[in-house]
């Protein structure tokens, strides 16, 4: 732990969703020295992290002490429930209390939390990321950052533990999530793409994991290609990094910003149809 980058002003930190991505950045953050309070509405989730010595919150309301919170869950729903619901984060946060959203949701839903939260006199800041739960266990995902300054500066030193890298986007909180629903509809087509060629190449004759040495090894050596291109070769499909749902969820959202600023998606609206219509769950 190296205590002299902790931000003084942020020591408190609330993480909600402790999914893939959420247990991990709790567990980087406990190893850190920050002060971890962690809910999921599986408590199942959340025992792990008490036993590395987080605080167990038994609902929303616990997380009033924090000067930070950061929600990983997993649509629009979700977040709008834990922010805005009955006993919600804009109502038990206190001023100056900073709501970080590591979700991926909507421009929409981002830019109307930042709004309710100005005026609660609280901070929002989206960031949502780029990256898989082994990307995010050893700090090497990709942080997408937009919000008001004064709370982009404040909160930096903390996202800066979690991953490799900060893009700050401005002040507009919702351009981090269409930025992130961008890069996660060319992860999709990239999946589809590369697995209809391994399929061609394996029934072909061609060992799959020679197919995948050409292909990466030459004009296809990008990390999704060779992230997802060796899950694939390897049959390694656990645990997920992008399941169907999810996929489905994030090419919808897209294609609805997509259709609101008349900007044609062929290739991503014939992907989300195929994903939609498939009978078995795409885990990768």
């Amino acid at each position: 732990m190296n205590t002299a980058k902790l931000e003084a002003s942020v020591r408190r930190i609330g993480v909600i969703g402790l999914g893939h991505m959420g247990s991990d950045f709790a567990d980087n953050l406990i190893a850190d020295g920050y002060q971890v309070t962690v809910y999921d509405r599986d408590e199942k989730h959340a025992a792990s992290l008490v036993a590395r010595g987080a605080s167990g919150a038994a609902g929303l309301e616990d997380f009033a002490a924090c000067e930070a919170v950061l929600t990983s869950l997993p649509d629009d729903d979700a977040l709008a429930g834990v922010t805005l619901g009955a006993k919600g984060l804009i109502h038990g946060l206190v001023p100056g209390a900073i709501h970080v959203s590591m979700s991926t949701v909507s421009p929409g839903l981002s830019r109307r939390l930042a709004q309710h939260h100005r005026l609660a006199g609280q901070g929002y800041v989206a960031s949502p990321v780029l990256g898989n739960p082994d990307l995010a266990q050893t700090r090497k995902s990709f942080l997408i950052v937009a919000g008001a300054p004064p709370e982009v500066a404040r909160i930096s030193p903390v996202l800066e533990r979690l991953g490799q890298r900060l893009f700050l986007l401005g002040d507009d909180a919702g351009t981090a999530n269409l930025m992130k629903l961008a890069a996660n509809v060319l992860t999709a087509l990239t999946l589809q793409s590369m697995g209809e060629v391994l399929a061609l190449l394996r029934k072909g004759g061609l060992a799959p994991q020679i197919a995948f040495e050409v292909l990466t090894g030459s004009l296809f050596d990008g990390k999704v290609h060779e992230t997802y291109g060796g899950k694939i070769v390897e049959s390694r499909y656990s645990p997920p990094g992008m399941t169907t749902p999810l996929a489905v969820k994030d090419l919808r959202l897209a294609l609805a910003e997509a259709e609101h600023m008349a900007v044609p998606m062929p290739t991503a609206r014939n992907v989300s149809t195929t994903l939609r219509q498939s009978s078995v769950e795409f885990k990768l």
